[in-house]
């Protein structure tokens, strides 16, 4: 049993994820509605991963604030934070103009699952709830965006008291950044026994969506699939490209350069475990040290260009899965939020599941949409994550240029 165990372990994260998902189809298609029987193993999954989410964000932005000195905060650090808002958001905007075009999961619905008509936030309510008026209510009710304001502001006190002069005020910061450091790996241990466990869970969600929806269900989430591609294909022509072209950038011979970097993203579907590899790339691809150094680590805690074109195609799937008609203003929000959150995305396997299905709830839309979304979340990472390498790196490439531009004429 031992063997087996270990041996299940070492069975790469996408093979393990793909394999239930594929097996559970089969089971599903054979039993019929019979499978559902499996369900409950599904919604264990959910569970674990709602139980994650929120302390995920929360301890991922107060460190990733945490480490943003003010000197870092400078030029090179408002240049990329700008760059990383206008992609993501042209990320949201991509998945979220194919999705209405295409509307995958138009004709699908939640086997078995009444669903109540949601009510999107309006701007508003978006707006008070940045600023809780409870820090416990705030967690209690999943205040997500309140959530992020709190880790920003108390990621941005712990760097003011680990940098002050007073030695007492400089020990509690750096016990602070101890602690956060902790709370982060303790919910990370948890969240990796969770993704060993999810190609269980993955099985039985599969095996109950399509034992009750059949090849309807198949049919709408290749679609999703399709959908997702798509957007990526055309972040990377239009975005990227146009990035790398407006900076000057040899387009052939950078992607040449950096082809490592982002074949091992879609290898690993980890952004922090291709970090060496990246650096290695940029480096190759003539981006000066200071600037890769800063950039890269930078990105892969804050730049997810492949998880936000996921949110903006996963909400409207979720929209068309519960009839809930999305307004202009709507739209508006959910680039808004996307973006937001999108920033603040761990670079680690199954972390934009966690993110969404945060997403999800503040939209009040049912997680068992996530269930159904996490039956592919292996092919999503795939490219997912080797968007968001690849845009870490042109958006190092395309800082240093500017930088150098700016050298050249103080000569």
């Amino acid at each position: 049993m031992k063997k087996v165990w270990i041996g299940y372990k070492n069975i790469p994260f996408i093979g393990k994820m793909t394999f239930g998902f594929i097996f559970g189809i089969a089971v599903g298609v054979i039993l019929g509605k019979e499978a559902e029987v499996l369900k409950p193993l599904g919604t264990l999954l959910i569970n674990l991963l709602t139980l994650v989410a929120i302390p995920v964000i929360f301890f991922t932005v107060v460190l990733a604030v945490n480490k943003m000195s003010a000197s870092q905060l400078g030029r090179i650090g408002w240049k990329l934070i700008l760059y990383y808002a206008l992609t993501t958001a042209a990320a949201v905007l991509i998945g979220l103009g194919l999705a209405s075009w295409f509307e995958p999961g138009k004709h699908l619905t939640l086997p078995d699952t009444i669903v109540d008509q949601p009510t999107a936030p309006n701007f508003s309510d978006v707006l008070l709830n940045i600023v809780p008026d409870n820090i416990i209510l705030a967690f209690s009710s999943g205040n997500v965006m309140g959530i992020m304001f709190l880790a920003i502001i108390i990621g941005a006190a712990i760097a003011i008291m680990k940098n002050s002069k007073d030695v007492q005020m400089n020990k509690y910061g750096f016990m602070l950044e101890k602690f956060s450091n902790a709370m982060s790996e303790l919910f990370y241990t948890i969240l990796r026994g969770i993704l060993l466990y999810m190609p269980i869970g993955i099985f039985a969600i599969s095996a109950s969506a399509f034992g009750g929806q059949g090849w309807g269900t198949l049919k709408s989430l290749f679609a999703f699939v399709g959908v997702f591609y798509l957007g990526l294909l055309l972040l990377w022509v239009f975005v990227y490209a146009g990035f790398l072209l407006l900076s000057g950038t040899p387009l052939l011979n950078f992607f040449k350069q950096t082809k490592d970097a982002y074949t091992t993203a879609f290898f690993t579907s980890s952004s922090i475990a291709s970090l060496p590899i990246a650096l290695k790339s940029a480096k190759k691809a003539g981006i000066s040290d200071n600037v890769a150094n800063f950039a890269l680590p930078l990105g892969a805690i804050f730049n997810s260009d492949g998880g936000a074109i996921r949110m903006g195609v996963s909400i409207v799937f979720a929209a068309n899965i519960t009839n809930l008609q999305l307004s202009p203003p709507d739209l508006f929000m959910i680039v808004l939020v996307g973006t937001l959150l999108s920033i603040g995305t761990a670079g680690v396997p199954a972390a934009g599941l966690v993110t969404l299905a945060a997403v999800l709830t503040m939209f009040g839309l049912p997680l068992e949409i996530v269930a159904l979304i996490a039956g592919v979340d292996a092919i999503l990472g795939m490219g997912g994550t080797a968007s968001n390498v690849i845009g870490d790196i042109i958006g190092a490439a395309v800082v240093d240029k500017s930088e150098e531009k700016r050298l050249a004429k103080l000569v």
